[in-house]
């Protein structure tokens, strides 16, 4: 279904937000619809969004749908200016409201003994006034719309009964402390909304076009493809493309989180967002901005809570059936006791009923979830790890198995040639020559260093008849001569046989056949990559356990394993084999409930990162295959990476539930206060206001997570690890 994404412009809760998205949802020709709190946003079909506004309309009064067209100019300021405004209007009400209740609370005594008692009913109800009338509003409309609990209806009917037994200062203080707490709410929100607009100014502004020897300063959506732009020293890359003049160390640390500066030379692909920090570099575009790396990750980052977790979920079904309960507690305390117990009068039972209402708004349960899985997800990015959703955030914190591809995940995919074995007949520099004619058309990392190690011209000019096989090698005509280089199983196939003896050193070893007859075998050795055998380590001593697929040769994949401490490995694995072997895998974790990750390059392991329950790929930066098959996507080539992706995951997992935990524990036992008459009004705002305020700050700490005293699964990351029990399949 296409869908367009608007703003929501007015002033909604949290919980209000739950009840709108719930309210789409059931209606027909919107689906599963998700209203992103801390941006307000929604994406919705372009021709339902007067009648999307009128259903919102009726659970929020005010509220407004605006269309937003253009990528760059939405994201952001509108929200954060539009909370301003609204946050310092909020203030002057408190401070206004304020001032009259302390004076209402010094001249009182004096009040009620005298003729002057109306003055105290106008003072306190003025103050109530500009405090209250928006909630009371909320809460008739809402009434109207058969929209009867919510924390609206809970503090008008509080703080009116209030009223009605002539405890004014506690009814004014109720809603005027009660506003307090939602202003410092908003704030929290707003500065959340604060960090997003800090993290989308890495978006460039302009672009420095070159255009008929002159540079002209133009928007970067205005640039095309084949266009090349100047980036100066000091300048953010606007758009992604090649280097074909000029060299220059950039700063990337906004799009990976590493520090360390990048060398940029000709040749080299650089990427929006990237700063240039010392020469000048020309840069020919190869994307359109809509399709940059930038927009993309900005998209992802800003629109991750559309994916809602379980647990989100669970807290909002929660609280729609928490408050009725409560409600209907508040209502029996009111009238039951009063009729049986001698003890207390009426207005005794009611005052405590009231105060149970104060204390049951459920604002504090909705509020702090989402924004905790939102402060996780915006904390991983600082570290150059985007992760689609809260619900892959929170599929990370139940990972129990990790599988890995090997070339180019566990190992650098820098093939050198360590050893070649010529048959009898060849020699050691013909059969390099041949194969290097034989990949001449060849990509294949395997192919470029066979390539690379022939001192000689390697021309395709000779070369006929080319054929690639999946995963096994290449048939072709070099000069004249029928070859076959591959795997064993290709040359097997033609009827070659070719002898064990000739494989002496570890490693991935290719197979030379010239005219039907075995010309000997080249071994290629790859580089394990920096932090892989930390990282395997580490989760090993997390119990989580680790297995690698790979299409190399068992005795490479063997040579790695050993080398890691991988628990389990499988060898000469066709593309399709890959996948009936993950699918076994996940069919063993099955019965444990964990889940299963898999860890690739995210370019040829599409098919099993879709497959897997968490597709990573690794070095996704600027791979379009890897951001759209990937559930989470690590910006840099760095293995250890995925130890800060479950490590964040784990922490925001913890903060959630100590929200969660502690938000229960002192309502629940506020609630038990106020029936028992040891709890008044004040002492419930306080909490209520309270527990929302600290869940809310609580959860900020998600995004400042430095990745530090964090381990996984409770278990130490700094012990040695056990690298026996490596299995090969």
């Amino acid at each position: 279904m296409e869908k367009v994404k608007c703003r929501i412009e007015g002033e909604f809760c949290a919980n209000c937000s739950a009840k709108m998205e719930r309210a789409l949802s059931n209606t027909e020709g919107y689906g599963e619809t998700t209203i992103n709190y801390v941006t307000k946003t929604i994406c919705i079909p372009p021709s339902k969004i007067q009648e999307a506004q009128a259903i919102m309309e009726k659970i929020e009064p005010g509220i407004k749908l605006v269309a937003l067209t253009n990528s760059r100019s939405h994201r952001g300021v509108h929200q954060v200016e539009e909370g301003k405004e609204d946050l310092t209007k909020h203030l002057i009400r408190i401070a206004v409201a304020a001032v009259l209740f302390i004076i209402g609370l010094i001249f009182t005594p004096k009040w009620q003994n005298s003729t002057y008692y109306l003055l105290e009913y106008l003072v306190y109800l003025s103050a109530y006034s500009l405090v209250g009338y928006k909630v009371l509003a909320k809460a008739i409309q809402n009434i109207l719309h058969g929209a009867v609990f919510d924390e609206n209806f809970l503090m008008s009917i509080a703080t009116i009964g209030a009223i009605g037994i002539h405890q004014l200062p506690e009814a004014v203080g109720v809603m005027l402390f009660y506003s307090v707490g939602e202003y410092f709410e908003d704030r929290a929100v707003d500065r959340s909304r604060h960090s997003i607009q800090a993290l989308l100014d890495i978006r460039p502004d302009s672009a420095n076009l070159l255009y008929q020897l002159q540079v002209i300063r133009v928007d970067p959506e205005d640039v095309q493809v084949g266009q090349s732009i100047v980036v100066r020293p000091g300048e953010r890359i606007p758009l992604d493309g090649v280097v074909i003049n000029g060299s220059s160390y950039l700063d990337t640390s906004a799009l990976t989180g590493e520090a360390v500066p990048r060398k940029a030379e000709k040749g080299d692909t650089v990427l929006a967002g990237m700063i240039n920090t010392t020469g000048a570099l020309t840069v020919r575009v190869l994307r359109e901005y809509a399709d940059s790396s930038i927009e993309k990750i900005l998209d992802l980052v800003e629109n991750a809570n559309s994916r809602k977790a379980k647990t989100e979920k669970f807290i909002t079904t929660f609280a729609r059936y928490y408050t009725p309960v409560v409600v209907a507690v508040a209502l029996g305390i009111a009238l039951i006791p009063p009729l049986f117990l001698e003890m207390g009068g009426f207005n005794q039972w009611l005052y405590r009923a009231l105060t149970i209402l104060v204390i049951s708004c459920p604002c504090a349960f909705v509020i702090s979830v989402p924004l905790g899985y939102f402060a996780g997800i915006g904390g991983a990015s600082r570290h150059g790890i985007l992760i689609k959703g809260a619900n892959y955030l929170e599929a990370l914190t139940q990972v129990k198995t990790v599988v890995f591809d090997k070339t180019g995940t566990l190992t650098q995919g820098v093939f050198e040639i360590v050893e070649i074995q010529p048959a009898e007949g060849f020699s050691a520099e013909r059969i390099c020559e041949i194969a290097a004619k034989a990949e001449a058309h060849s990509n294949h990392p395997i192919a470029q260093s066979i390539r690379k190690s022939f001192t000689g011209d390697v021309s395709s000019s000779g070369l006929e008849g080319y054929k690639e096989f999946a995963g096994k090698g290449i048939q072709a005509m070099v000069e004249g001569l029928p070859v076959l280089i591959g795997k064993k199983s290709l040359l097997a196939e033609q009827g070659i046989q070719v002898s064990e003896d000739s494989v002496t050193r570890a490693g991935t070893q290719v197979y030379l056949a010239v005219a039907g007859n075995y010309a000997g075998s080249i071994c290629i050795a790859d580089r394990i990559r920096s932090g892989a055998q930390e990282t395997i380590r580490i989760l090993k001593n997390a119990g989580i356990k680790t297995v690698m697929l790979t299409g190399d040769h068992a005795s490479a994949a063997g040579d790695v394993s050993q080398k890691l401490g991988i628990h389990e490995f499988y060898a000469d694995l066709l593309p399709e084999d890959k996948v009936a072997r993950l699918e076994h895998v996940l069919e063993e974790q099955k019965w444990t409930k964990g889940k299963v990750a898999f860890v690739g390059d995210g370019i040829n392991d599409a098919p099993v990162l879709t497959r897997a329950d968490i597709g990573i790929a690794m070095g996704g930066l600027g791979s379009d295959a890897a951001i759209e098959a990937a559930d989470v996507v690590f910006m840099e080539d760095q293995p250890t990476k995925l130890i800060n992706a479950l490590e964040i995951a784990q922490f925001t997992k913890r903060i959630i539930w100590q929200n969660i935990s502690f938000a229960l524990f002192i309502k629940i036992g506020f609630i038990v206060l106020g029936m028992l008459g040891m709890a008044n009004m004040w002492e419930a705002v306080f909490a209520d206001v309270g527990v929302a305020l600290l869940a809310v700050l609580n959860a900020a700490r998600v995004r400042s997570y430095s990745g530090k005293g964090v381990n996984l699964e409770g278990k130490s990351i700094s012990a040695e690890a056990n690298l026996e029990g490596v299995t090969a399949k």
